[in-house]
């Protein structure tokens, strides 16, 4: 392995502020309302990854803005409601994190053309979130180098299973991909589709019962949410789960080609800067599409799984690890 990544999971807590004229003197800052779709830690990361956006353009919190974090708990309806609450506190600025969080934050900022930043979003074309005061980044998956993966990691394998959730456009978009490109690489998919997080485990246990070689996450929320309980399952069966990202690694699947959410998420505060700054209006700028991916190993899984990682894997590979 040419270099270990460690990941520590950190909470960073973003005071809510309260709305309103300067007080006691004080210089009334910009708010940026952060909505994030659910707390895990891909999502995390990009959180942090934008406060330090955001901090890396020379913005300093409390001086140049003030942040008001909300969590939706992976519930539509709270999405709605925390869109509206930004809207009706005039914000300066809305970020979405996830596609549900930011359609809601957009639906919210139109009547009052508040910008709107996202990231964490697959397929913004799908979502219709690609014209207007909109823009962010892409975290589209690199499906082929993902299926090169597993072909090089399991020769034998023959189908891939993947759960996703069917009200996800970004999922929606990968599934329909993963089966266009799948038989170029010698795989079949079984795709089995979910429509809220606690159909997950009971959708595991019915994709294992198919005699699938191995599970492929995507960067659905409701699976990923829920990834321990897949893993446990998955593991006691004895087939390998590849992530979509480091965390997913981390956390036990076996490898991954994908990206850093923290990175992408840092991409996003920059963005965000420019519009702050009054540089650039977020219809201006168009979205981005993260292309760099990295092939992440979790050395244990493998070792646990018997999967023997060829040479040319292993020099480019980045083992991921819990501290």
């Amino acid at each position: 392995m040419k270099k270990t990544v460690k990941r520590v999971v950190c909470a960073v807590a973003a005071a809510v502020m309260v709305f309103g004229g300067a007080a006691c003197g004080k210089k009334e800052v910009p708010v940026i309302g952060i909505s994030q779709y659910g707390e895990h830690s891909s999502l995390d990361n990009c959180r942090n990854g934008f406060l330090k956006g955001l901090e890396d353009a020379g913005l300093k919190e409390g001086t140049d803005y003030s942040v008001d974090y909300q969590n939706a708990g992976f519930d539509d309806n709270i999405c709605t409601q925390i869109g509206q609450n930004f809207s009706a506190k005039n914000v300066a600025l809305m970020c979405g994190i996830a596609t549900n969080a930011a359609t809601a934050c957009f639906a919210a900022a139109e009547d009052k053309d508040i910008p709107v930043i996202f990231t964490a979003i697959s397929d913004p074309v799908e979502a219709k979130l690609d014209k207007g005061n909109i823009t962010g980044t892409s975290d589209k998956l690199p499906i082929e180098a993902q299926l090169d993966l597993i072909r090089k990691l399991q020769p034998d394998a023959k189908t891939i299973g993947i759960l996703y959730t069917t009200s996800e456009p970004n999922s929606v978009s990968a599934i329909k991909e993963y089966q266009e490109k799948a038989g170029a690489y010698g795989f079949t998919i079984e795709a089995l589709g979910v429509t809220a997080q606690s159909e997950v485990t009971q959708a595991t246990d019915t994709l294992i019962s198919k005699k699938v070689d191995c599970f492929s996450n995507l960067t659905d929320n409701n699976v990923v949410g829920v990834l321990s309980s897949v893993l446990e399952k998955t593991n006691e069966a004895g087939i390998p789960v590849y992530g979509s990202e480091i965390e997913q690694v981390v956390k036990g699947c076996v490898a991954a080609a994908g990206i850093d959410y923290y990175e992408l998420g840092r991409q996003t505060g920059a963005m965000a800067a420019k519009v702050l700054k009054g540089e650039a209006k977020t219809s201006e700028i168009p979205y981005e599409t993260i292309t760099e991916y990295g092939i992440y190993i979790n050395s244990g899984a493998i070792t646990e799984m018997g999967i023997t990682v060829p040479e040319d894997v292993a020099e480019k590979a980045i083992e991921a690890q819990e501290e």
